[in-house]
């Protein structure tokens, strides 16, 4: 090997292990000084913890297939800490609008076969569809964000975003049950024809129950001061609820109700309740007490 080549070589590793990156050492950064120990934030309003909240709203359904559900209603919480607490939420719902969808079929009716006992005079078809009359929940709610909101540059406001998670009951007014063994109302003479007297008896008749569901809801509030709040939320209670009062689902061969079964059975029963998420929007107001927020350190 001739001097020249050593030569080539050195200098060829020498440019080869300079251009790789140096091995990186983790260096534990020390606060000296006044910020020494200190917290991330200080003097910060804490606006729940050891606070009880009450918070009237308004709120109206989402998604509705056959009525709009408007109602009134209130939550009330107590903060055990600034990021968690416990409460009851509940509303009552005395307004009911038909959607457009209900319109048409009180208009038109059906231009098919159908099936009597689901709907018996079109006219009539905006009293046998579902409602939500009331619901009622016991739920925990967790903070796990919160910051400020600029409006402008100019305003500033303090905001916190919530997640309440529950247990609860609505309570249903829903077309009554007709069972399979009326018989009267199984068939129509033709699409147009109206049906018995008998029949269209059944179309008005009413039902409450009671259904669990559970609920969940996301919202952000938004302080106007130290003790009071605008509540916007989004909340959801599924279950199970003939929405249309119309013969959804069968019998199996046991004789028993569920959507497994033959179709159509010509009776109005569990079996026709269909699975929805009943999701609402809710715009609030909150107070809390006591009214003087605490100051942190």
């Amino acid at each position: 090997m001739t001097k020249h080549t050593i030569i080539s070589l050195a200098v060829a590793c020498g440019i080869l292990f300079g251009a790789l990156p140096e091995v990186a050492h983790a260096q534990e950064v020390q606060i000296t000084g006044p910020l020494a120990g200190q917290s991330s934030v200080r003097h910060m309003r804490v606006y729940r913890e050891g606070r009880v909240q009450l918070a009237p709203f308004a709120n109206f359904t989402l998604q509705d297939e056959f009525s709009r559900t408007i109602g009134f209603g209130a939550t009330l919480s107590y903060h055990l800490t600034d990021w968690f607490g416990i409460g009851a939420w509940g509303f009552f719902a005395p307004i009911h609008i038909d959607t457009a969808l209900t319109d048409q079929v009180v208009q038109t009716g059906q231009t098919t076969d159908r099936n009597a006992l689901s709907l018996p005079q079109r006219g009539l078809f905006n009293q046998q569809i579902g409602n939500i009359d009331w619901a009622a929940a016991l739920q925990l709610t967790f903070i796990p964000l919160r910051g400020k909101l600029s409006l402008f540059q100019k305003i500033f406001l303090d905001a916190d975003l919530y997640i309440s998670l529950g247990f609860g009951f609505v309570g249903v007014s829903e077309r009554a049950d007709v069972t399979s063994e009326s018989g009267f109302c199984a068939t129509a003479p033709s699409p147009t024809a109206p049906a018995n007297d008998d029949c269209v008896a059944t179309q008005t008749a009413r039902a409450s129950r009671v259904a669990p569901a559970p609920t969940f809801a996301v919202g952000l509030s938004i302080y106007a001061n130290e003790y009071m709040a605008l509540n916007l939320e989004w909340r959801a209670m599924p279950f199970a609820w003939n929405t249309s009062g119309t013969d959804e689902g069968g019998r199996n061969e046991l004789g028993v109700a569920d959507n497994s079964g033959a179709f159509p059975d010509h009776a109005i029963s569990s079996a026709d309740r269909a699975f929805h998420l009943n999701h609402m929007f809710i715009i609030g107001w909150s107070f809390y007490l006591p009214s003087h927020a605490r100051i942190s350190e």
